[in-house]
């Protein structure tokens, strides 16, 4: 099933000027869905996802936050934290005039679509999230992105010598998941250091306590042999969330490289929380 694309921004105003973020629609209609990219990456990771939801009838939008992918990235480590990131996607719904929509992401993404429920919770009808990032992934986390500060802070010409390298790779020559990651290369030293800082020092999820309050239906999906993303995490968090669901991927790649079972599950998820008042169905899979 074919369905419409559409490329759209919206501006955030600040006392130093405003941010200009980007974003794609897929679909119409009032049944709204918003999907966030991991950290670094683009909101393009997610058009396959997109536009599986799409064609089941819902209206998905994918955002490029603030830092990341076509939208702006200002040099400042105070522009970037995962309150920030939420404050953003609010202001998106607010923009595509979405009273509510079903959030959801990968790692940064999922952190960032908690942020939403905690900060708005009347605005969010579902959560749909992959990976999160909580208590059992911080040293792996420290490990895996202190490289990336110290490079960018210290050894810029790294970060521009790859930029050059990729930049030029058309992305049409080459798998849709190389492309993901040649875009993901695509850095600039400064804002790829205030990116990591701003999110590396803040706040990486709202709080245990706050996470318990969240009543919105979750769909939690946790991968096996994921240092950065361990599946007890995501275990953890449905735990704690009183309407959540715990999905177990066959593998960290099940999502990227074989996603049928995955898509269907998000786009029963979905529906039934725009076709069902809010519920609690708790299950394993």
């Amino acid at each position: 099933m074919l369905v419409s694309e559409r490329i759209g921004q919206f501006f955030l105003e600040h006392d130093a000027g405003r941010d200009r973020l980007e974003y794609t629609e897929y679909g119409s209609g009032d049944a709204w869905v918003v999907l966030l990219h991991g950290q670094l990456m683009p909101r393009r990771m997610h058009q396959p996802l997109a536009r599986a939801l799409a064609s089941e009838g819902l209206h998905v939008v994918t955002l490029d936050l603030l830092g990341h992918g076509r939208s702006d990235r200002p040099a400042d480590p105070l522009s970037y934290s995962i309150t920030a990131f939420g404050e953003q996607v609010i202001a998106l719904l607010d923009h595509l005039g979405a009273e509510q929509a079903v959030v959801g992401g990968t790692s940064l993404g999922a952190n960032a679509s908690l942020e939403v429920a905690v900060l708005a919770p009347e605005r969010v009808r579902g959560l749909l999230l992959e990976m999160p990032v909580l208590d059992n992934a911080l040293e792996a986390g420290i490990m895996a992105f202190a490289p990336l500060l110290f490079a960018a802070r210290f050894l810029p010409v790294t970060v521009s010598a790859l930029r050059w390298v990729t930049k030029p790779v058309p992305r049409g020559l080459v798998p849709f998941w190389v492309g993901i990651g040649l875009d993901t290369c695509n850095q600039q030293a400064g804002p790829m250091a205030a990116t990591v800082h701003g999110i590396f020092f803040g706040r990486v999820a709202p709080s245990a306590a706050q996470r318990r309050a969240i009543e919105a239906p979750a769909l939690v999906v946790g991968h096996p042999a994921d240092p950065i993303h361990p599946a007890a995490d995501a275990a953890m968090l449905a735990d704690e969330m009183p309407n959540a669901t715990f999905v177990r991927a066959r593998s960290i790649l099940e999502w990227r490289a074989a996603p049928e079972r995955l898509n269907n599950l998000a786009a029963g998820f979905a529906r039934s929380c725009w076709d069902s008042p809010r519920g609690a169905r708790r299950r394993t899979r």
